[in-house]
């Protein structure tokens, strides 16, 4: 079976601009993608985030760069295009990873407000939720 680049995509909102609010959703985000595409640290190409302009008490990637097997990963933040009337304080995530499996088999999560940007990828909370 030949491996390949796959996305990932994933999605949370934070109650509030702080850092320990931003670090529990990449958190729980990453958890959450984690459980659902059994990958490991080392399968992962690169991972961008992005957050609305309302967000800038922690880079998302410094909360990613704690998890364990994570400090080689590359990462990076970026800002979210600001359209009016779109969803605040929202981290984006783009996970890009090498995998046997097809794109169809990859699993997007997302999470508290963000359900209603991707409403056709909604899947069960876990426990974690």
């Amino acid at each position: 079976m030949e491996w390949k680049v796959r996305g990932i995509r994933g999605a949370t909102t934070v109650s509030e601009n702080t850092v320990a609010a931003m670090t529990d959703a990449v958190n729980q985000l990453l958890e959450e993608i984690e459980a659902h595409n059994q990958f490991d640290a080392s399968d992962i190409v690169c991972v961008f985030f992005t957050t609305t302009a309302d967000l800038n008490a922690i880079f998302p990637a410094a909360a990613a760069r704690k998890r364990p097997g994570w400090n080689y990963v590359p990462l990076i933040d970026l800002q979210q295009m600001h359209v009016q009337g779109s969803l605040e304080r929202c981290i984006r995530i783009l996970i890009q990873i090498n995998t046997p499996l097809s794109q169809s088999k990859m699993v997007h999560r997302y999470l508290r407000n963000a359900q209603a940007l991707r409403p056709d990828l909604d899947t069960p909370f876990t426990a974690s939720s």
